[in-house]
């Protein structure tokens, strides 16, 4: 999908579409307005007929207004002007996004980017424009080559008033578009089963994302010998049952010189968790091949960087594992020896996501980084406390977690803060290690950030939990892409 500016007014503008926004109580927006007056009051005719309530999401297409050069209007429903904000601007900017879709439409300009949005200037407005029309488009091809094709929106032509505007509106554009393609990478790798994103496969995927910008991005995986010899065996615990290989991948991106330290985002990569011995219940289970969706996210923020190219250092982690019974799997009762040197009584193979990123956290110490945030479906305790609305987060760091915080509540991917107090951590005590894999069925989501806090004791560290926001059940079941805008939005401000 391609996107421009230009500053043109958008009564004399020949395209194959128009859109533009209308409210609710019946007034226009500036550049609708001035449409209208061309259009010898076309709009407000429909208006008043009540052809088109004005509410969010509601859309009208018109074809052949005399008067404007466009050959057609599409109007989009902005609701009321005073509560116009960014999260229903983006609800609009979906159902416009639909719209053009439905009437087979490749090529529109918009004028969209003239309404008053709260708290959103060109730039904002543009980027959301760019993210929600790239994710839109979205459609999962890759075990499915039959599927019917619809047509995708190709080329968008962001039409605005004054020049200055003109900078600001193509960085957005800029930035909205790599965050929706990097949402859609994490998407298809969410949505591809386990029999096709393995641990390897995932792996292979973060090697050829480096040989396409070898310039900026280096990759390594280290493979279970190696990590063997680095005594990560609460990693390779995990794998024990499976006959697919773990993997250890690392991902460094370089945007800042070296002396600069590195921001670290690290994803749980389990790319199907049947429980393990601890085996779940069959109904849903097919889901769990969504337990990879913070490497996903991963993955896609580091091809966004990629893309972008900021000045800053970052390196991308992913701990990736296939949780399996067999003969060799982890037991209950078991007791591992971590990287870190701490022991781990395993209670419960279920709760393995936590055992392959405490190695990770003490793997990523050498790098020295400035924060580090891990990105993880890990417990299902998170979305009984928070739905799929909001994302877990818990930090060690107040700054930290106010800014990712702010982050989400930005790019309209939001988490909310859970405690991470000591009183949590004795429900972590074992008889027989240093600390146990659960802590019972009290606060489940706090007592694993308990768990995961003992081995970030190093760096600024806060851990996303997007088990309820990672993917989607029903008939809209798969991958979200979440919380790729978020990690974009935080690591784009630095």
């Amino acid at each position: 999908m391609r996107f421009s500016v230009r500053i043109t007014d958008p009564s004399t503008l020949s395209t194959p579409c128009l859109v533009l926004a209308v409210y609710e109580d019946g007034s226009l927006p500036a550049s609708t307005a001035r449409v209208d007056e061309t259009a010898r009051q076309t709009i407000a005719k429909v208006l008043k007929a009540g052809d088109l309530r004005g509410a969010i999401g509601d859309t009208l297409l018109l074809q052949s207004v005399a008067g404007v050069r466009a050959q057609r209007l599409l109007l989009v429903g902005a609701g009321k002007p005073k509560d116009l904000d960014a999260k229903k601007f983006a609800t609009l900017l979906r159902h416009a996004c639909s719209a053009l879709q439905k009437h087979q439409l490749a090529r529109c300009a918009t004028a969209l980017a003239d309404l008053e949005v709260k708290d959103s200037d060109a730039a904002r407005k543009a980027a959301l424009l760019a993210r929600v029309f790239v994710h839109q488009q979205y459609r999962y091809h890759a075990t499915k080559p039959k599927a019917v094709k619809l047509l995708q929106v190709e080329e968008v032509t962001l039409l605005l008033r004054e020049t200055r505007e003109r900078a600001p509106a193509n960085r957005g554009l800029d930035i909205g578009a790599a965050t929706g393609r990097a949402m859609n990478v994490a998407r298809d790798l969410g949505n591809l089963p386990g029999n096709v994103c393995t641990p390897t496969y995932l792996g292979k995927q973060a090697q050829r994302l480096a040989k396409r910008n070898a310039r900026v991005l280096k990759t390594q995986v280290l493979s279970e010998a190696q990590m063997r010899r680095l005594g990560m065996h609460s990693l390779l615990s995990v794998g024990n049952g499976s006959a697919q290989d773990s993997a250890l991948i690392i991902m460094q991106y370089r945007g800042a010189p070296a002396s600069q330290p590195p921001h670290v985002i690290l994803g749980k990569g389990i790319t199907f968790d049947t429980g393990g011995i601890s085996l779940k219940p069959g109904a849903a289970m097919d889901e769990m091949k969504f337990d990879m969706c913070g490497a996903a996210s991963v993955l896609g923020t580091m091809s966004a960087l990629c893309e972008l190219k900021p000045a800053i250092n970052v390196i991308g982690v992913i701990a990736s594992a296939e949780n399996m019974p067999g003969g060799s799997a982890t037991k209950p009762g078991d007791v591992v020896t971590s990287m870190s040197g701490q022991t781990i009584e395993i209670l419960n193979t279920d709760a393995e996501g936590r055992l392959v990123l405490c190695d990770a956290l003490t793997y990523i110490e050498r790098f020295k980084p400035q924060s580090v945030v891990d990105i993880a479906t890990l417990t299902g305790a998170c979305i009984t406390a928070l739905g799929s609305v909001v994302s877990g987060l818990m930090a060690n760091d107040d700054d930290l977690a106010d800014t990712l915080y702010q982050c989400g509540l930005q790019s309209l991917d939001p988490v909310w803060r859970l405690p991470l107090w000591d009183e949590y951590q004795e429900q972590l005590k074992s008889n027989f290690a240093d600390i146990a894999n659960i802590g019972g069925p009290k606060a489940g989501t706090i007592t694993a950030g308990c768990f995961l806090a003992r081995f970030a004791r190093k760096f600024k560290w806060a851990h996303l939990d997007i088990a309820g926001t990672a993917w989607l059940q029903g008939s809209d079941k798969g991958a979200t892409g979440r919380p790729v805008p978020l990690l974009l939005e935080y690591l784009l401000n630095h």
